[in-house]
């Protein structure tokens, strides 16, 4: 990291403090993804943190979705991981078949949020690196009209964002 990265860090962390949020437990590789998000703008970085910070802590606020709260999309088998890629990025496979547009939306919204930690985390391997990236391959056999979902895609790229 060159001085003026480390230098837009600095600033977005008391930016994080003075808007009432808080950077323990997350590093530079983290806090840059977010000053990148923003064109390297501490502030407007800062307050998209503290934004999805307060966002994660009423949505997750244990810390991770339990596979009690999505039962039902998970008994569908729809998606799965398939180890890493050459690069080491987890595999993601998604078998559109298997998927139809959920009563619950809350638990489909769970579903997406469990999916993704699940995956990044795979990734991680005990160290943060700013750059957590997935391989998703979508399977469209068997794919017919009643499975297509444009609420479920548009909540999927949602969270991507």
């Amino acid at each position: 990291m060159d001085q003026n990265q480390e230098f837009a860090v600095a600033q977005m962390r008391r930016s994080i403090h003075q808007l009432g949020g808080d950077t323990q437990g997350f590093g530079e590789p983290t806090l840059m993804r977010f000053l990148i998000a923003r064109s390297m703008d501490p502030a407007k970085a800062a307050k998209m943190f503290v934004q999805w910070q307060t966002w994660r802590k009423s949505f997750v606020p244990n810390g991770r979705i339990l596979e009690s709260e999505i039962q039902d999309e998970l008994n569908f088998e729809k998606i799965g991981l398939q180890g890493s890629s050459r690069n080491g990025y987890p595999i993601v496979i998604v078998r559109g078949g298997k998927h139809y547009p959920s009563k619950d939306q809350l638990q489909f919204k769970k579903f997406v949020v469990y999916l993704l930690d699940t995956a990044i985390e795979s990734g991680f391997r005990g160290k943060e690196t700013g750059k957590e990236k997935i391989v998703a391959i979508l399977d469209l056999q068997e794919v017919c009209l009643k499975n297509i979902d444009a609420r479920g895609l548009i909540t999927g790229f949602q969270f991507l964002q």
